[in-house]
């Protein structure tokens, strides 16, 4: 049987934690800071985990990080 391959984008973009979530950096923050609150670019610092039916798609596409 051959070999299993993780997307390419899946491995750039996320990791799996020790627990099995899938953590992603916070969304909305690539442009159009000037509009944002103060708040929302605070609050959206850091990583962030993903929803499990999101999560569900990504770990299909990494089959070696579980």
């Amino acid at each position: 049987m051959p070999k299993m391959k993780t997307k390419s984008s899946c491995k750039k973009r996320f990791k799996i934690s020790a627990t099995g979530k899938v953590i992603t950096a916070q969304a909305g923050k690539r442009h159009g800071m000037i509009k944002r609150t103060t708040k929302f670019i605070r609050n959206a610092r850091g990583t962030t985990t993903m929803s499990e039916p999101d999560a569900r798609i990504i770990k299909s596409m990494m089959p070696y990080d579980r």
